[in-house]
């Protein structure tokens, strides 16, 4: 069934797809991740997931399962590589190839399982816990975070001026301390009892 994908290479900042645009296909990575964001009236916007390799865009899937245009945007947030598979021979590989099919159908229902956890996290959890997991998950392996408040409040589903408050209290407690663009965490343990709050 090679013949049915074709491979694809796009650079860290590429718009893959946004607001509007009829879906090019399903991407199924090799490499790299997909920042997949949406931004309501207002402009606040919103990190709705990340896709990597093994992973579903959730927008894809409805696009091509339900012939609509996309409601957010795509970016490639590292290198991404690849293979495409063009919307008019994604039901037939769905149809006639049950690896592909049993890949589609788990990755759909692991990314349900993170919308979930998205939505507890913006609804029900406190907006520190929200903080302290998105720096814990953004830190690289020297503990720094190279994201401005402003990315910050995109990953928390927040605003810039509330992220700046609450990142200045952390920085009171000793937990990060600010760089240039970005943080870095000095209290691991700390930022890990109130993520887990």
């Amino acid at each position: 069934m090679s013949d049915l994908r074709r491979r694809i290479a796009f650079p860290k900042g590429t718009t893959l797809f946004q607001p509007g645009q009829a879906c090019p296909g399903l991407v199924l990575l090799d490499k790299g991740t997909i920042r997949v964001t949406l931004t309501a009236a207002n402009g606040r916007e919103v990190v709705l997931y990340r896709v990597s390799p093994g992973d579903m865009c959730l927008q894809t899937f409805a696009c091509l399962v339900e012939g609509r245009s996309y409601s957010a945007e795509g970016v490639a947030e590292t290198d991404l590589e690849g293979e495409l598979v063009p919307p008019d021979q994604f039901r037939t590989r769905l149809e006639g190839d049950p690896d592909f099919r049993t890949l589609v159908f788990s990755a759909v229902a692991n990314r349900f399982g993170e919308y979930e956890r998205l939505i507890e996290d913006v609804a029900l959890t406190g907006f520190d816990a929200r903080l302290a997991r998105v720096l814990l998950r953004l830190a690289d392996p020297a503990g720094e975070v190279h994201a401005a408040h402003s990315a910050l409040a995109v990953e928390t589903a927040s605003g810039r001026a509330f992220v700046s408050r609450r990142m200045a209290e952390f920085v009171r407690q000793g937990l990060v301390e600010q760089l240039r663009g970005g943080v870095r965490i000095t209290d691991r343990a700390g930022l890990e009892r109130i993520a887990a709050d």
